[in-house]
């Protein structure tokens, strides 16, 4: 059955009005059902039995051919509203076309092109050039009757806007091919060389950087960049590249037509910055994400809110305003929301937060409302936001001082994960952990110095700028129990000698 809900949870309030009146508009019958079914699904917690709300009995075949009506009905009010806000251009461009080929057909030649020259400027423009390829098309068909064409500039016109159609649509295709990549090192924890894996797509499909892209295009390249550096956790070597991919997008005369990517690209930008530990250039690309948010009439407001919020409260975090961060978190401890995977991660780092404020009453009630299954979490945040997960639960565990309960975990996060940990050659999270366990067991040692030494000669250590800023906040956890330090100002002091460095 089609989930109704699904496609309703992607409407924001002013839409779901819109739709209301749309629907209204279009009953003949004052009795029809529509609406109430549609205001019945857009409750976030729905468990009585619909069907009788709406019947009063069991009508389940009257029921799943309303579904259906509400279900076309939803289609045909998306592609309208989407035709009128994002596609005008598109629609305007094919009706051009399609008056011209009229005009050709009868013999109408030079109104024919002139309506072909103001549709191929505008589609140039806007950097359309599947349409242009079309017009082109359109052209040279006729060319032999128009005088006035130059027909082996028409045909260089027409190769070069093929040559930028396929650029394109090779880029999709290694865009696609690398979320692949992603999808299953994150959620399947399958394991892949992926910096090896992003250079033989690129000669494969024969990607030239230095090409003149649609702002999708360039949006696709910079996400495809990002997800390197994620899988790498090197985001230093992107950090240059994604700035100078922006500067680009600025000149593009579609950006305000193409929202959607560039609030996208303004968050990838502000990302980079985070996990760059350079906070105040992240504040200010979020700042900029948030003034695009609301344009529009907050047209994508709803879509991106967790995702801003998030990445605002870690800034705040790591730029010593953590009470600031917490509150601005709190606020988004909901039971559901679209962005589930963003929802999590909002989850876990209040989690994190409230260890570093040394608030484990409030953090053990936190981690109390993560009931599913390992599996479940994998499925909806990936296996290194579950890893990381459990990782601070045992710590947590650890400062209850709740000794069988951290050794059961202990077992069993090194039955699950010991073996997917070697393959990805992350070891050092294991190594990690049996110092974890050791200042478990032996907490009077932990401030000795042959502990020390055991800690120093236990790790390869990146440089500060490289080290990524959570496997920072753990290696912190260990640091200030071996100084006797209180955990957050022992989290700043490391983040800002790695500030030092950059």
């Amino acid at each position: 059955m089609t989930d109704l809900k699904a496609i309703i949870a992607t409407f924001s309030s002013d839409e779901q009005q819109r739709f209301i009146t749309y629907l209204d508009k279009k009953n003949k019958r004052s009795d029809t059902k529509n609406i109430l079914l549609f205001q019945l699904l857009s409750k976030q917690d729905e468990t009585e039995d619909i069907s009788f709300k709406i019947y009063k009995s069991e009508e389940k075949a009257a029921y799943h051919a309303l579904r259906k009506r509400l279900y076309q009905s939803l289609i045909d009010f998306i592609a309208n509203s989407k035709m009128e806000e994002e596609n005008s251009v598109d629609v305007q461009l094919i009706k051009y076309i399609l008056a011209a080929r009229h005009f050709l057909l009868h013999d109408q030649f030079k109104v024919a092109y002139k309506i072909l020259d103001k549709a191929e400027s505008l589609a140039k423009e806007h950097y359309l050039f599947s349409i242009l390829n079309e017009i082109y098309h359109t052209k040279i068909q006729y060319a032999y009757a128009n005088d006035d064409v130059n027909f082996e500039e028409l045909i260089q016109s027409f190769k070069s806007n093929q040559k930028q159609l396929f650029t394109e649509d090779q880029l999709n295709i290694v865009y696609a091919k690398m979320r692949q990549t992603l999808n299953n090192v994150t959620y399947k924890g399958k394991v892949v060389n992926f910096k090896t894996m992003f250079n033989d797509i690129l000669s494969e499909y024969n990607i030239d950087l230095n090409e003149t892209m649609s702002f999708k295009s360039l949006y696709q390249l910079m996400k495809v960049v990002s997800i390197s550096a994620f899988v790498t956790n090197d985001y230093l070597k992107t950090e240059e590249f994604l700035l100078e991919t922006y500067k680009n997008i600025q000149n593009h005369k579609d950006k305000t037509k193409q929202l959607f990517y560039h609030i996208e690209v303004l968050y990838l930008i502000a990302n980079t910055f985070f996990r760059n530990k350079k906070f105040h250039e992240s504040m200010h690309y979020l700042h900029l994400m948030h003034q695009h948010m609301l344009m529009n009439q907050k047209k994508h407001y709803n879509t991106f809110k967790l995702k801003y919020n998030l990445l605002l409260g870690l800034n705040l975090n790591y730029a010593d305003q953590q009470e600031d961060a917490i509150e601005l978190l709190e606020q988004f401890k909901i039971n559901k929301h679209p962005d589930m995977e963003s929802l999590l991660d909002i989850y876990l780092s209040l989690g994190m937060f409230y260890i570093q404020n040394e608030n484990y009453r409030k953090a053990k009630q936190l981690f109390a409302e993560f009931y599913h299954t390992d599996n479940w979490y994998i499925q909806k945040a990936g296996k290194e936001w579950t890893i990381k997960k459990n990782l601070i639960e045992i710590i947590l565990n650890v400062e209850l001082e709740q000794i069988d309960l951290v050794e059961s975990r202990l077992k069993s996060f090194r039955r699950t994960y010991a073996s997917y940990l070697k393959h990805i050659k992350q070891e050092r999270v294991l190594t990690y952990l049996n110092l974890v366990e050791f200042y478990h067991k032996n907490p009077e040692q932990i401030t000795s110095q042959k502990f020390k030494d055991k800690v120093e000669n236990s790790f390869e250590w990146l440089e500060a700028k490289q080290e990524d800023i959570f496997v920072m906040s753990f290696y912190a956890w260990l640091k200030s129990k071996m100084e006797q330090q209180p955990l957050f100002t022992t989290t700043l002091e490391l983040v800002k000698r790695a500030q030092a460095v950059n």
